[in-house]
C-alpha cells in the first residue's frame, strides 16, 4: 500500500475510504480530508458472517449515520463473509464505486494485517485503483494517543481479549482507558489499538470530518463468554454539533 509521500506524487485524487465506521478507517478519512485530497465517497462491506476474516462487522449498519454526518454519499456491497469470496464481493464494490463516482483510488484504516493488506492490494491492482493506507506500520500507541488528543469520540463496540469485559463495552476510549489499555499492553500484550482483534470500534464523532455527532439513545451489551461481548446498539440519532 502506498504511503503518505507517494500520495503526493499523484494529481487529481478522487478517491473512496473503505469504510468500516470504526477509529482506523474514521482517521484515515480525517488525515486524507486534511491533506485536501477529494473524498468522493464511503465504501462498506456489510457481511453476513459475524466472524469475517476481512471485515468489521459491530453495528456496521450504522456508517449510514455517519455518512450523513460527514455529508458523504455511502456505497454497501453485501458479502457472504466466507473467507475467499469475499474478495470477489470487494471487487464488486469498488467497481460500482469506480464506476459511480469516478475514483482513482481507495483509502483504507489498515494498520498491521498483512492479509488485508495483501488482497486489499490485490483487488485494486486488478481495478487500476491506487491504495492509500496513511497508517499502515505506524506505532498504535501513538496513533491511539492521537485520536484521543484529536478530540475523536470512539465507543467501544465489541471486545474480544483477556482483561477486556463487559465494562468495556460502550467504554469511551478517552485518556483513562488509553492508560489501561497500555497497562493491558505492558503486562499481557494486548494490541492498544485492537490490532489483534481484541476490541472494535465505533466513531461518533470526528472533529473537521463530521458535521453532527451520533446519539447512542439505546443500546444492549450481550455476552457470549467472562471477554467475549458486543455492545449492540439498537437506536441512535444525530445532533448538531
Amino acid at each position: 500500500m502506498a504511503g503518505l509521500k507517494d500520495a503526493t506524487k499523484i494529481t487529481k485524487l478522487r478517491l473512496g475510504v473503505l469504510f468500516s465506521g470504526g477509529k482506523d478507517s474514521t482517521f484515515a478519512t480525517y488525515i486524507a480530508t486534511v491533506f485536501g485530497w477529494d473524498v468522493a465517497c464511503l465504501i462498506t462491506l456489510k457481511s453476513e458472517n459475524p466472524e469475517s476474516f476481512m471485515f468489521h462487522t459491530p453495528n456496521i449498519d450504522l456508517t449510514s449515520y455517519q455518512a450523513e454526518a460527514m455529508g458523504l454519499p455511502l456505497l454497501v456491497e453485501k458479502t457472504s463473509g466466507k473467507k475467499e469470496d469475499e474478495l470477489g464481493d470487494l471487487f464488486l464494490a469498488l467497481q460500482k464505486a469506480k464506476e459511480q463516482y469516478n475514483i482513482n483510488g481507495i483509502i483504507v484504516g489498515a494498520l498491521a494485517s498483512d492479509y488485508q493488506h495483501e488482497r486489499v492490494n490485490r483487488v485494486c491492482e486488478e481495478l487500476q485503483l491506487k491504495t492509500f493506507a496513511p497508517l499502515w506500520h505506524k506505532d498504535q500507541a501513538m496513533l491511539l494517543k492521537e485520536m484521543i488528543d484529536l478530540g475523536m469520540e470512539i465507543s467501544i463496540s465489541s471486545v474480544a481479549a483477556d482483561g477486556l469485559g463487559e465494562k468495556w463495552l460502550g467504554r469511551k476510549l478517552d485518556s483513562a482507558a488509553y492508560n489501561e489499555l497500555m497497562q493491558l499492553h505492558y503486562r499481557i500484550g494486548l494490541h492498544p489499538a485492537g490490532e489483534g482483534g481484541e476490541y472494535e470500534s465505533l466513531v461518533l464523532y470526528c472533529p473537521f470530518l463530521f458535521k453532527k455527532r451520533l446519539d447512542i439513545q439505546k443500546a444492549e451489551k450481550i455476552m457470549e463468554n467472562q471477554y467475549v461481548g458486543t455492545y449492540l446498539i439498537q437506536k441512535v440519532a444525530l445532533d448538531a454539533v
